[in-house]
């Protein structure tokens, strides 16, 4: 509740809106400490959802895709509701992120899960060249998105190499 009450305050935001929801990764984002790494968790498990629907890795590129499109309208309205760009408590990205990630994993089992999350973040909090700088220019939506699209990139090429050594 007390999370709730923080919102209340705010004039242009509402979690009834599906902008607000969806760009609060599902209320995910609302949760503390490190809302990134609930939006993650919240993304690795709809797409472990979604993976054992559809074992697609079309699917995932689709949804990526439209994800990433409508993401980039998405984390922007919110940032304008909330008045900070690329708010903590907006996760839509990390979920995107993970969607991508999913497209293209070395292996569809429990480890490759784990390892996604974990290498995911490790990026995703690290931000080594270029995502810093993408991160500190892109000052719209598509910033917001953006960098985590390029730390999902980089954790799927540390992924694969671990997968290449084990």
């Amino acid at each position: 509740m007390i999370i709730l009450n923080q919102y209340k305050t705010m004039k242009n935001f509402n979690l009834k809106s599906p902008i607000h929801l969806l760009a609060c990764g599902f209320g995910s984002g609302l949760l503390k400490p490190a809302p990134g790494t609930w939006g993650s968790l919240a993304g690795v498990l709809i797409a472990i959802l979604l993976w054992n629907l559809t074992e697609s890795f079309l699917f995932f590129i689709g949804l990526t895709l439209v994800s990433f499109i409508a993401g980039c309208h998405i984390c922007e309205q919110t940032s304008r509701d909330l008045n900070v760009h690329d708010d903590g408590r907006i996760v839509w990205d990390e979920i995107v992120a993970i969607f991508l990630m999913f497209a293209f994993l070395p292996e569809y089992n429990s480890l490759a899960y784990i390892l996604t999350f974990i290498c995911f973040r490790f990026f995703d909090v690290l931000k080594p060249y270029p995502i810093r700088y993408f991160d500190e220019k892109l000052e719209t939506g598509l910033g917001i998105m953006f960098d985590d699209i390029l730390a999902a990139i980089y954790a799927l090429t540390a992924l694969h190499l671990i997968y290449c050594f084990i």
